[in-house]
């Protein structure tokens, strides 16, 4: 694996999902494998888990890692090729990403959309100008349409989670909330279900929400929330802004919490979320408190998920 952005670039999720958990039952078996090589971090905007697991996990095989939050510490960087920088950035991504290429063995980016221009947001231009000018593996932290390492862990979860012989039915339902919210977790989520085949897989929205069908896929959509949940295995929860009203926030509808009422439908299922969450506007706290909800192993996870992908890109860097 020469970057990790998306599920494309995992030669197996079977394969990869395994290796996460034979980290978890030995952390340090791979203590030696990163000596000598350094992590560089770079943020774009804020981040609590995707940080710190990624540096445990660095730091588990041996890593020196570097943290620079570049929109809090650094120079406003240019992103757009040819312009004339007479305005307000005062730092090509040419030359910084090329810099730190020198001084890092591996680049780590977080990017965020702007939710105001589907086409930028979706062109990845941010991350895609690292990939391009950096000279060195770029693992994706977060972009703009993609949560590759959330999802990595979601999928190590369930796998966790479930010893039945029979697929699990997964079911991503969107929930409300006060703000409007990129589509990267959930379109990365159901990349990486698809892509894994080991689910049956089911995704519950109000109408208008509608994700890419790049990252959807085939993925049956059913508009009754209550109709999906029925005998669910795992309830993925995460909220996201309109797709096609982009950026928009086009349905307030409460009644789409999550709560222990919703789940009438589904006893046996296992709540996931990715964090953080909004308490009883996105999931109950009946439910959160739960013995329903994995959101803390789920969270524990990434570590695993992490220490996975940095080791596949030190064996073949």
């Amino acid at each position: 694996m020469k970057q990790f952005i998306s599920v494309d670039d995992v030669p197996g999720v079977p394969r990869l999902v395994e290796t996460a958990l034979g980290y978890k039952k030995d952390p340090f078996k791979d203590r030696v494998l990163g000596a000598g090589k350094t992590l560089g971090m770079i943020f774009l905007n804020p981040s609590l888990r995707t940080r710190l697991s990624t540096q445990v996990a660095a730091k588990n095989l041996g890593m020196e890692v570097v943290v620079f939050n570049i929109d809090k510490e650094g120079w406003a960087l240019e992103m757009t090729d040819g312009t004339v920088m007479s305005g307000n950035t005062t730092e090509h991504v040419k030359e910084a990403a090329a810099v730190m290429g020198q001084y890092f063995d591996i680049m780590a980016i977080r990017t965020f959309p702007g939710l105001k221009h589907k086409e930028e947001d979706y062109t990845e231009k941010y991350i895609k100008q690292f990939i391009k000018y950096a000279g060195v593996p770029i693992v994706s932290l977060e972009s703009a349409t993609l949560h590759p390492l959330q999802s990595l862990t979601d999928v190590i979860t369930i796998r966790e989670h479930w010893q039945e012989k029979r697929k699990p039915k997964v079911v991503m339902t969107w929930a409300p909330h006060v703000k409007a919210l990129p589509q990267a977790v959930p379109n990365s989520f159901a990349q990486w279900i698809n892509a894994w085949g080991e689910a049956d897989f089911v995704i519950t929205h109000p109408k208008g929400y509608e994700l890419d069908h790049a990252f959807s896929g085939n993925a049956p959509i059913e508009y009754d929330q209550d109709k999906a949940l029925e005998d669910a295995d795992f309830v993925y929860v995460k909220n996201w802004s309109s797709y096609n009203d982009y950026g928009k926030i086009t349905c307030t509808d409460s009644s789409w919490m999550i709560s222990n009422e919703k789940l009438a439908k589904a006893p046996n299922a296992k709540v996931m979320h990715c964090l953080p969450v909004r308490r009883n506007v996105v999931i109950a706290d009946e439910v959160l408190d739960g013995p329903q909800s994995i959101v803390i192993p789920q969270a524990g996870n990434r570590v695993w998920a992490a220490q996975a992908v940095l080791s596949e890109i030190l064996k073949n860097s």
